[in-house]
């Protein structure tokens, strides 16, 4: 087992991972920004190295400066954590060279799966169903015409190497794909540094759904039940359950296949996720792979007792996994805390937290890094907190998130707490009624 983890992130994932090191008996190293300095990771960890400026590309993007402070601290292994460098492949191969181990999979692992394309030819090649669409990346719009064409509209053109939504286009008719091809090339090449762009064919009132995995050294792999993350916002996650309302135990045992299928065509080691489109006659189609942790992988964990921050150490240190198969045992409801005004499309609201109360009680598990005096930087994601509601039934797992979101106070900055407390009483959200596109039509009075 490792003596010592350097986190190369920041806020409530950073925090999440000292925790379960410190009950494991390993030792912590915390990076952070001059903006961070104040952050309760830095504090908690049993080390702190300054690691450059605010931004992400001079601190928690700056290899050089991570691998350094590695060095410095003698830490045998590097956790990611989600976001920053926890899918780049270069990284992990980079830990590799000098005798760190990355926590998390392969080098060849992450660049299988981290590029769409070879994502699918790798799903389609497993056995597992992928969504219609083009064999390889579009040459030109006239390629796109012609498909689009074949397939039928609408479709959808998204970037090979992209995420949270940039890069993608839906189209609904001839006449827009010329333009909608452009965009998203450009979108694409801005924001990844590569402009392929391939096209599937658009699946109408969609849920999106996907499997938690778990695979170690020895080719063992087993799924722990599904996440519900239907409830979005410009492709930006906002509430995770589990088990999905919409969810059948046929279906669950054959999404959890899939997704074995999935994570065994690579040999997967390491806890990752599989994502699947599910349409209104629950038919499903691979999507993607993440190969990290998750930011909602304490939906999981509450519904089947399992530490995966734990599982990803002891795999990472070449220790077996049992190969079981896990299934809710009871509902989770999280929601995603913002600091983003809701009544104003969203905007980010970084500054001062002057006054901050956290809901507790039975059944409430607040997963965050702020405090009375935190000043939210500017400079990174908006998410400040998660909070997660555990009960026996949706029902109550509803109630007691109502009533947490009651207790939230939150002052000096604008959140996303008004959003949830009206969405948890909407009609069709209580009965399960929803799909990606929910929000879309969803008024915040």
């Amino acid at each position: 087992m490792f003596k010592k983890i350097l986190i190369a992130n920041r806020g409530e994932i950073a925090l999440r991972i000292i925790r379960t090191c410190r009950e494991m008996g390993i030792k912590t190293v915390a990076v952070y920004s001059t903006a961070d300095r104040d952050s309760l990771h830095v504090r908690f960890a049993d080390e702190a190295v300054c690691i450059g400026k605010p931004q992400g590309t001079f601190s928690y993007l700056n290899v050089q400066a991570i691998m350094a402070a590695a060095e410095i601290t003698n830490a045998d292994a590097i956790h990611p954590g989600y976001g920053f460098l926890a899918e780049n492949a270069d990284f992990a191969e980079i830990c590799s060279r000098y005798n760190i181990k990355f926590i998390g999979p392969t080098p060849e692992m992450i660049r299988r799966m981290g590029d769409k394309m070879t994502a699918k030819e790798t799903m389609i090649a497993a056995g597992v169903p992928v969504i219609p669409g083009s064999e390889g990346l579009l040459e030109s719009v006239a390629e796109a015409k012609k498909l689009a064409g074949e397939m039928g509209y609408p479709v959808i053109l998204k970037a090979t190497a992209g995420g949270g939504g940039k890069g993608m286009r839906v189209v609904w008719q001839e006449s827009e794909i010329e333009k909608a091809y452009d965009t998203a090339k450009a979108e694409a090449g801005a924001s990844f540094k590569n402009d392929g762009i391939y096209m599937e064919k658009f699946v109408e009132e969609p849920r999106h759904i996907e499997i938690q995995v778990a695979g170690d050294q020895f080719g063992t792999v087993c799924h722990l039940s599904e996440r519900d993350c239907s409830i979005q916002r410009r492709h930006q996650k906002l509430v995770e359950e589990s088990p999905s309302p919409f969810m059948t135990p046929e279906l669950r045992q054959r999404m959890g296949e899939a997704a074995i299928k999935a994570a065994s065509a690579i040999n997967y080691e390491s806890v990752g996720t599989i994502e699947f489109l599910v349409d209104k006659h629950r038919n499903f189609y691979f999507m993607e792979m993440n190969t990290r942790i998750q930011v909602e992988h304490g939906v999981t964990e509450e519904v089947t007792s399992y530490d995966l921050v734990k599982e990803q150490i002891k795999i990472a240190a070449g220790e077996p996994i049992s190969g079981k198969n896990y299934e809710p045992t009871m509902h989770a409801i999280e929601c995603r805390i913002n600091a983003e005004d809701p009544y104003n499309d969203f905007r980010p609201s970084p500054g001062m937290i002057q006054v901050l109360h956290t809901p507790g009680g039975h059944g409430v598990r607040i997963d965050s890094h702020i405090y009375a005096g935190y000043v939210i930087p500017p400079f990174y994601d908006s998410m400040i907190a998660k909070i997660i509601a555990v009960a026996q039934t949706r029902e109550e797992a509803i109630s007691t998130m109502e009533r947490a979101l009651s207790e939230y106070v939150i002052e000096g900055v604008k959140t996303t707490i008004p959003f949830h407390q009206q969405l948890m009483k909407n009609k069709d959200f209580r009965e399960g009624n929803f799909t990606t596109k929910f929000t879309e039509t969803f008024e915040l009075r």
